[in-house]
């Protein structure tokens, strides 16, 4: 049982250290070498667990997605209105974007760059099903704009990245009025005016 921990314990350190040397010096200047230095193993082990730096990326996209998931989905009951519920996700990734910044930072990067395979890209949105589903039943009940998934989530979901990085700049201190501008913004930019 200790030697299986151990193991969980490196593989664990190697994504964390991946997160961390990928959102500070981008995909191409993250050797190997590197990631096995701050992760405290040798080069060497990351092949147990990786077959290459590609994988290596690919499988932390896809555990920090998982991770972004779970957490955005937490609180959402599909029984809920269309409104509550995307309330409930949306407050829920602001959460998880503000509080888990480095886990955040990594997704924003994978998605706005090639570094992510086409398989891994579409296992993560796949996480994402649960709030693709609720737009979906928003179009059918006439509550959700008639749009392409990627534009609602570019209108919606994408400002918030913009909203950490500033925050982690320091440039603006996100407080409770904030974030309930930025959802009505959010929920005002996909919705159906009637």
């Amino acid at each position: 049982m200790a030697k299986l921990q151990k193991s969980i314990d490196k593989r664990n350190a190697l994504i964390k250290a991946t997160i961390e040397l990928v959102n500070n010096n981008g995909f191409h200047a993250t050797p190997m070498s590197k990631i096995a230095k701050i992760a405290n193993v040798s080069p060497a082990t990351i092949y147990l667990y990786f077959e290459n730096k590609q994988d290596l990326v690919n499988q932390t996209y896809i555990e920090v997605k998982a991770k972004y998931t779970k957490f955005a989905f937490q609180t959402y009951n599909k029984k809920m209105s269309v409104k509550d519920g995307f309330e409930s996700i949306w407050k829920r990734i602001a959460d998880f974007k503000l509080n888990e910044c480095e886990n955040a930072m990594f997704l924003a990067q994978c998605d706005n760059t090639p570094m992510i395979d086409e398989y891994s890209r579409k296992e993560g949105i796949k996480h994402l099903q649960p709030l693709l589903d609720l737009w979906e039943r928003g179009k059918k009940e006439g509550v959700i704009k008639q749009v392409s998934n990627y534009i609602l989530y570019a209108y919606a979901i994408n400002p918030l990245s913009f909203l950490m990085i500033a925050q982690k700049r320091g440039d603006l201190q996100l407080n409770k009025t904030h974030l309930e501008e930025a959802f009505q913004s959010a929920w005002n930019s996909i919705k159906v005016y009637k």
